[in-house]
């Protein structure tokens, strides 16, 4: 998809809030859409809502790829970029009328459109992005700039001086449709978030015990309904099957694993640790010389698959 070139006129829905109504605009192109508060932040979870604070999953279960994840029914604007929506239906809900007559800004999830914004904080960040990274649409901010790619990846605060990624897990503030030709997401910024050669496992090695790396464990699924054996044992065979594709195939062995141990969690009320068991895989695949990009959407792909649903 492509950034919009002419913002709907306030006239056309007058009786609607503002920021609803620029929200239903950028849902019509694709863009998931959430409420923001004057202090540029998701608005606060509902009563149903409140435990989900990171110490484990609220009343109706977070909504998925959360933290915590689960069978979220919340017909609230809860849990920040998970709720984004394009769906006019919820926007105009009552459950999220509320929010929109209260609301400072209008917010959206970028990864869930297969965008990447570059959130370019100072003015030393964006000299740097303008000498090092391909020209792209640009949305002039307070402080800086947001460029904004074709293509989503995992987001990441401070992936050097100034500098964030939101995509993935993320959402970013709407400001205007910018300027410029929206570009494929280049390497260079998925570069930012490449590991050290010197911490990057040997061909056919899974680098399980990097420091950088979190260890399924117990302590992050206190959700779950299996075993650790059971958990570990499979999570183990499907990374041999991952690593035995030196030639060929890895890619998709990935999405299938992902796919496999996704089913093996949809009757667990969560959190089951799933974005940790996604790490291992993905780290599999790029062992055996799959590209990191590719094996992180065949792995989101393959848990998408099964555990993913609309807001």
């Amino acid at each position: 998809m492509t950034h919009p070139t002419d913002i709907e006129r306030d006239h056309e829905r007058p009786s609607l809030p503002a920021h609803l109504r620029t929200a239903l605009w950028l849902a019509g192109i694709g863009l998931p859409v959430l409420p923001l508060r004057a202090s540029k932040l998701p608005v606060g979870n509902c009563v149903a809502c409140t435990s989900s604070k990171g110490a484990g999953p609220c009343r109706c279960g977070d909504r998925p790829n959360m933290k915590f994840a689960g069978p979220c029914q919340c017909p609230a604007p809860c849990h920040a970029w998970a709720a984004a929506t394009t769906d006019p239906t919820v926007l105009t809900s009552p459950a999220w009328a509320r929010s929109w007559r209260q609301a400072g800004g209008v917010a959206y999830h970028p990864g869930g459109a297969g965008l990447t914004v570059v959130d370019l904080d100072n003015a030393e960040a964006v000299a740097w992005a303008r000498q090092t990274l391909p020209a792209t649409k640009t949305v002039a901010t307070t402080r800086g700039e947001h460029w904004v790619y074709r293509g989503a990846m995992q987001s990441a605060n401070g992936v050097r001086p100034g500098v964030d990624i939101k995509s993935l897990m993320s959402y970013a503030r709407w400001i205007n449709t910018g300027t410029g030709t929206m570009t494929a997401l280049p390497d260079a910024v998925r570069a930012l978030l490449g590991r050290e050669e010197s911490t990057a496992p040997r061909r056919g090695e899974v680098d399980s015990s990097s420091p950088a790396r979190a260890t399924w464990d117990r302590s992050v699924a206190t959700g779950c309904r299996h075993n650790d054996t059971f958990i570990r044992t499979g999570l183990q065979r499907g990374l041999a099957r991952i690593t035995a594709c030196r030639d060929e195939g890895a890619g998709s062995k990935a999405y299938g694993v992902a796919r496999f141990l996704a089913n093996q969690h949809t009757a667990c009320p969560g959190p089951c640790g799933l974005e940790i068991l996604a790490r291992h895989i993905i780290d599999a695949a790029v062992s055996v010389d799959v590209p990191e990009a590719y094996a992180e959407r065949a792995v989101a792909n393959g848990f998408g698959a099964v555990l993913v649903k609309a807001p």
